[in-house]
């Protein structure tokens, strides 16, 4: 539910800013104030786990959590819900690496995939099936029932953690002293780095002052982040572990995979909007197999996994995977129709699975379990980070690459060249007059250039993928599978 609140309120934006006498422009603020708070409290929270107690801690944030979005639900203006939804992030942002920490330490090694394939389902999933529900619950009931879905799952979540979750002994306590500095780099580098990403196509990237200003802050704090933590004694976020290389190969990866994951995320539905005519919720529905895939192979990766195939081996065939569909998106044109677009998104889905679930198993697998909060919190991190860039460089590339190609085919014209007299005369008849001719021939480059855009941006994904393969060179083999190999 957490990971789903990123996405799924992204369709109901038009709804919310004319419920509560907003413009669109005001209300995307909604988005950016969770993903913010979410983005400052994730790489501390191995660090809060450790000072309060895990168990005391899962109870608090998903009572926050649960509570915050209820009152999301009521609130009677745009700052309350801003407002609101820095509570829900702040209080949401630590559940993932939470929930995953306790999966990774309550397994037994050779086990963690299993555990990681159904913990992944929600991951990878829930952000996939966010503008389908978040459509459908807007446009049958109101915005605000977006928020109240979460009320049921947050008190069986409750209820659950208070009978199964234990904290073992090590996490009693282990830190008792707050680095107040360390927190204040942490949210000025993180706070002014994600609104940068998330406003700078909105502002025209560094044409804009507050956009450099932003720069300028999220360099220099983060930069003091890592000195600082790198120094003290008590980190919050324990920058440290890096030094485990297949820690830092996966961390690299991971970013790789949130960058292009959220990047697909906002250019297929766009897509289906923008060329195909596609209605929002029709769009909607048509983006959801990918989710689809990724439910139904990933307990399959879990089961390869527990019968010790190489997690590596099972990532590159991923990526490849993941690539090849990205390059079947870039052969689409204007004719495609829903099932031109359901193949390669089976196919994406399926080999995400293959990538989410071996990259968490064998890039936690050298971190010391007392270090396993500080290392999901970094994982968390990183992948949201690289979310929030895919997203940001998705939608600027799009605009860029249509003025590119559109430039590029007015440069092609000739009123000389005989073909386009021919052309032209046909279409200026069928328009009805010449100045209405010129008309339809410009909405026609438009959409050409707009097509030719998307299609680029397809290719990039891909190719991103293909240039990460060699990185897994780096990371280590498994500890279990070369334990079983040395038995055998």
């Amino acid at each position: 539910m957490e990971v789903l609140d990123t996405s799924v309120v992204n369709v109901s934006l038009p709804h919310i800013a004319g419920s509560l006498s907003a413009t669109v422009d005001e209300a995307t603020w909604v988005l950016t104030s969770y993903i913010v708070a979410n983005a400052i409290i994730l790489p501390i929270s191995g660090w809060l786990a450790s000072y309060f107690g895990r168990r005391r801690l899962l109870m608090v944030v998903v009572t926050g959590f649960t509570l915050s979005s209820v009152l999301c639900g009521l609130a009677p203006s745009l700052p309350w819900l801003i407002f609101l939804r820095i509570m829900q992030g702040t209080t949401g942002g630590g559940l993932q690496p939470l929930s995953q920490a306790v999966l990774l330490e309550g397994f037994p090694v050779e086990e963690r995939g299993k555990a990681m394939a159904v913990w992944g389902m929600g991951i990878v999933a829930a952000p996939i099936l966010g503008p389908t529900i978040g459509g459908w619950l807007t446009d049958n009931y109101s915005w605000r029932w977006v928020f109240y879905i979460n009320l049921p799952v947050g008190l069986v979540s409750l209820i659950m953690i208070y009978l199964f979750i234990y904290d073992p002994p090590y996490l009693r306590r282990a830190s008792r002293k707050i680095d107040f500095w360390g927190l204040g780099f942490l949210v000025l580098g993180i706070g002014a780095l994600q609104i940068m990403l998330d406003k700078g196509q909105e502002e025209d990237w560094f044409a804009s002052h507050l956009i450099t200003t932003l720069c300028v802050i999220a360099i220099a704090g983060l930069t003091a982040l890592v000195i600082r933590e790198l120094t003290t004694r008590e980190p919050l976020v324990d920058f440290r572990l890096f030094r485990y290389r297949t820690f830092a190969a996966g961390g690299f990866v991971v970013v790789v995979l949130g960058f292009v994951l959220y990047g697909s995320l906002v250019l297929l539905p766009l897509f289906m909007q923008e060329l195909l005519g596609f209605p929002a919720a029709t769009a909607g529905f048509w983006s959801s197999p990918r989710g689809l895939g990724t439910m139904i192979f990933m307990p399959l990766t879990g089961y390869m996994l527990g019968r010790r195939w190489d997690p590596r081996l099972l990532l590159a065939v991923g990526l490849a995977g993941t690539a090849y569909a990205f390059f079947e998106y870039a052969n689409l044109n204007m004719r495609a129709g829903p099932y031109d677009i359901l193949w390669p998104q089976l196919l994406q889905g399926a080999a995400m699975s293959l990538v989410f679930v071996p990259l968490t198993t064998v890039t936690m697998d050298p971190i010391p379990l007392p270090s396993m909060g500080y290392a999901t919190s970094i994982y968390s991190l990183v992948r949201n980070i690289g979310s929030s860039m895919g997203i940001s460089f998705v939608t600027t590339e799009l605009a860029r690459r249509s003025q590119f190609h559109q430039a590029r085919l007015v440069g092609q014209i000739n009123p000389y060249n005989p073909i386009f007299q021919q052309d032209f005369g046909a279409l200026a008849g069928a328009a009805g007059g010449t100045r209405r001719g010129l008309d339809a021939l410009y909405g026609q480059i438009q959409r050409q250039a707009a097509l030719m855009s998307f299609l680029d941006l397809f290719r990039i994904l891909g190719i991103l993928f293909l240039l990460v393969i060699p990185v897994l060179l780096v990371m280590r083999k498994p500890a279990h599978h070369r334990q079983a190999a040395g038995v055998h």
